[in-house]
Formats: C-alpha cells, structure tokens, sequence
C-alpha cells in the first residue's frame, strides 16, 4: 500500500532519478549468505522449493542482499536485461538456482556493476516485522527451508505511517480478512474522509468461489456446506415471507452455488454469503438468489463461572496462522478426513495447567491432553493426532482447571453429500461416516473418563450413528441440513434479479449483500491528475 500521496512520490523521484533504492540486510554477509541459502541449490518442482545440495559462492563477487521490495533507475534496468557482460550472465546463471533469488540478485549485481554508486540503503517502504511470531517455519509445506515473513499491519502500528526520520512512501503487509481497519484509517489519513452516510465503510467482502472457477475447485466439504447453506436460506424464505395458501415464496433447490463470499463486519467474521439459483414454486421459474449463513456462537464459559479466570476464547478449525492468529478457513468447514486445530485465547494470569478434551458426536471421549498455559502466554494451539475419519456431527470440546469444567466449546464435522464432486455413494457414505476403526481415536483409549467427566455413553445415540452412517440423497441432505442449522443461522435471503416473492428485497438495496453498494472498492475512471479520488 502507498502510505503517501502520488504526487509526493512523484516529486521526491523526479529529484532523484538516477538513484537505486534497495535495503540491504546490514549484518555479518557470511550469517546472511546461510540464512539465505546461498550457499545451496535449490530448484521448484511440483510447486515445492527442493534443497538439491551445497554449492559455493562465486570467486570474486561481493554478495550482498535484504528485501525484494526496491525500486530500481531505468539505466539499471536496462543494464541488467539487456547486458551480456560476464557479471549479469554469471548472475544470472547462480540466481536461477537459489531460494529467493529477489532477495539477493538485484543488490549484488547493483554493488558489482559500474553503477555501484547509485545505490541508496532504503527501500523506501515500512515493513511489519515481528519476528517473534513471523519466523515459525510455517510455509515448509511448500519450500524445504525456514523463513520469515513479516506481519500485517493493525490500528495500533498507525504513528509508524506518519514518521519522517527517513523517507517511506510504501508499507507492508496489509490484509483485510485481518484488519480492514487500519486501511480506512489510512486511506483517510492521505485523501480525507467519505461524505457522511457513505454505505459499506466497515464492510468487506472476500469472493472464495465463482461459476467460472468451476465446481472441480472445492472440496466436498466446502460443496457440501455451500448447498446445505443455500437449502438453509430458502427455508428462512419460506418461513419468513410466505403467507398460507401462497406458493411465491417457497422454492427449490437447483444446482451447485453460483458465488461464495466470505463476509466481515467491523473486522469481524460474518458469515458466508451464497448466491445461488432455486425454482421459484407458484410460477416454476428459476431464480438467483443470495443467502447470508452466520455462524452461532458455540463458545461457552461454565455456569456458574469458575473463579478461572484467564482463558478469554477457545475455537476448533484448521489452517491455524501462527503469525497472524487466526484460523485461514474461516467458519472452520471440517469434514471426517481433516485434521483440526484446537485454540485457546489466554489473558495474563499466574502460570496453570488445563485439560482439554475433545468428546465425538457420541460420547466417545477422542483425545484428552494438558497444556501449560505460562503467565505471558495469549494463545495456545495443539492439533491432537486422532485417527481418521473422525464421526460426523457435532463435537464437543472441554477444558478443566483441576478437573473442574471452565469452558467448552462445540465444532461440526459435516457429513458428506459429495464425493469428488459427485453424489456421494453408500458404499463411500458408510467408509466415511462411520467413524474411526474399532471406534478408537488414539491408541490410548480413554473409555474410563466417561463416568468420572459425566460423559454417558447412550446405547440409542450409538445406534442412530450407525443408520446415519448408511444415509445417502434426500435423508443425507436433511441429516446434513439439521447438523448445520444447529451451528449456522440463515440470517436473510435477497434476490440477484426478478422475483416473484413480492416481498422478498434486492441484493443491491442489503447492506450485507455482496452485491450491495461498497464505494471505497469502486475504481472508476483515473483522474487527469492521476488520482482515483
């Protein structure tokens, strides 16, 4: 993001055109050159970075690096793509194979090159860096090294923008899934305030899926969601609009969703918005429509409160950013083959032991760990090693201080009505919603916590697990339909076009709706002066 107007960047570059603008790391080179890699091969196959082996570094070269954000003179430019001198075509050769090429190519060709002195030791941008939180290995799932990755920015980093010990006209990182809020106030800061009234402000909508990515593209889980969500919201139209003896606002449900987005208000989670078609029952007409699904709230403190007072939050999901403290899968869509995350929110307090346990949608007692939970500690995460696939339904989470219950939390594990992508069978259905071998999570069975926590065990619930398990089309739909009304909520149902449900509002006259008006997002023609606004 620019953190200073056009016209200033325009200026303070005018002024200095024939300047290269690279930070360097400014550290012991030999330290920089392993943190990097540089002293191995590296080479991307099947979207992975592989670590091939040692190398060594160029005889004669001075090796320097720092961010892959700079900004660079149309001389030096020119020089590195055109040029076939032995440095650019040597360099070019060694930052083929290297892990983060950017990082190093530009700064070591620049400091070797004959245009060494027009290098200025500022990128020109603010970077969030906090490495205590970004430095977690946590993209090894994609390249075979450790790194960093800075953080985003929040309301409180704000006065980080408005410094002028040195020249800054870009900051990193900002996201607004984390915090739209530190992007109004700073959009504020450079161009003043919308008019009084101005619709959407608070508002942000993320599209996660369009028609034309095709249906291929989600998982069954997220596919199953999507239509018992889109089912949900026709029944809220029913129940709320239609009137006895008058079929213009019932429907049914037709074909896969159309768009999904996820939806956040204030910075918080709203929901998912689906817009979807349906057959409008009185005049047989198909429709698109858009249902907003929030989610329940499922977190609860015991009653009455333990004199426990330190745990603020607990939630069960997966893709858990370490970095930015969030679960990535927003609305925790989990299905029998995921691996979920429990975690746990902390305020500050003396240094405690808990037990977490995890209990399935039969009372069977799955997992039960401790965490110890130290003064300074905000948030603990911990995805226990349950054997697949877990039963569907709803699952309850607990956690005791001294084997007295302070909260729990509960989180679904949706049954399947697909399976890639197709209607799923029986014989798929029973391998999948039967829960795990022998009924058993862990190697460890825990069967005799059940009298000690109160957790019975009912022989019905067991064997209406067991017939659930076989179900397969419509009564796998109601199945998944009552399990996802219990932690959803159709909170309104908008249509995209004609309706024949008179009383039933257009998604552009909502203000959830994502086809609602939003003007801080709309581009527009670009200005004489440059400027959007």
């Amino acid at each position: 993001f620019s953190c200073r107007t056009n016209d200033q960047l325009v200026a303070f570059l005018s002024r200095y055109r024939d300047m290269n603008f690279l930070k360097s790391h400014g550290r012991d080179n030999a330290r920089f050159i392993r943190k990097q890699g540089l002293d191995r091969l590296f080479l991307e196959c099947d979207t992975h970075m592989w670590r091939l082996g040692d190398r060594k570094i160029p005889e004669g070269i001075s090796v320097d690096g720092g961010s892959d954000w700079f900004l660079l003179n149309r001389k030096f430019v020119e020089y590195v793509t055109f040029s076939t001198d032995d440095l650019v075509t040597k360099m070019k050769r060694f930052y083929s194979y290297t892990l983060l090429p950017a990082e190093s190519f530009f700064h070591t060709v620049l400091e070797n090159s004959p245009y060494c002195d027009s290098m200025v030791d500022n990128n020109l941008r603010i970077t969030n860096w906090n490495r205590k939180l970004g430095c977690k290995c946590q993209y090894k799932h994609i390249v075979d090294w450790c790194g960093c990755s800075p953080n985003d920015f929040k309301p409180a980093d704000f006065h980080r923008f408005q410094q002028t010990a040195r020249p800054t006209f870009f900051a990193r990182k900002f996201e607004a899934v984390v915090n739209q809020e530190i992007i109004g106030q700073l959009d504020y800061y450079l161009y003043g305030n919308y008019p009084s009234g101005t619709p959407g402000l608070r508002s942000y909508w993320e599209n996660v899926y369009d028609e034309p990515d095709g249906v291929h593209t989600l998982s069954d889980v997220a596919l199953t969601m999507y239509h018992s969500f889109s089912r949900l919201g026709l029944r809220r139209a029913e129940t709320s609009f239609h009137a006895a003896g008058d079929n213009s606002c019932r429907y049914y449900h037709m074909g896969h969703p159309v768009s999904v987005h996820i939806y956040f208000l204030a910075d918080r989670f709203q929901g998912f918005l689906i817009r979807h078609h349906a057959t409008n029952l009185a005049v047989s007409k198909l429709e698109t429509l858009e249902t907003w699904v929030m989610p329940k709230k499922v977190f609860k403190i015991a009653s009455p409160p333990s004199d426990f007072g330190r745990l603020q939050f607990s939630e069960i999901g997966t893709e858990w950013d370490a970095k930015e403290r969030l679960f990535r899968n927003f609305g925790g869509l989990l299905g029998p083959t995921d691996e979920p995350v429990g975690m746990q929110k902390w305020g500050k307090g003396p240094n405690v032991t808990v037990t977490v346990i995890w209990v399935d949608p039969i009372n069977v007692i799955a997992a039960t760990y401790d965490i110890l939970i130290e003064s300074s500690a905000e948030f603990t995460h911990y995805k226990p090693p349950l054997n697949l696939p877990l039963r569907p339904g709803v699952w309850t989470i607990k956690i005791l201080h001294h084997w007295v219950q302070v909260a729990e939390t509960k989180f679904l594990v949706t049954p399947l009505t697909f399976s890639n992508q197709q209607p799923i069978k029986q014989e798929e259905a029973m391998k999948y919603h039967s829960g795990p071998p022998k009924n058993t999570y862990m190697e460890q069975s825990f069967q005799g916590l059940n009298p000690v926590l109160n957790i019975p065990i009912s022989a019905a619930r067991v064997d209406q697990a067991k017939r659930n398990a076989g179900l397969v089309g419509a009564r796998l739909d109601a199945w998944v339909d009552s399990l996802v009304g219990s932690v959803w909520s159709a909170v309104d149902i908008c249509s995209v076009g004609p309706t024949a449900c008179p009383v039933m509002q257009g998604c552009a006259q909502t203000a959830w709706s994502s086809l609602s008006p939003d003007p801080k997002s709309e581009l527009g023609p670009v200005k004489p002066d440059g400027r959007l606004r």
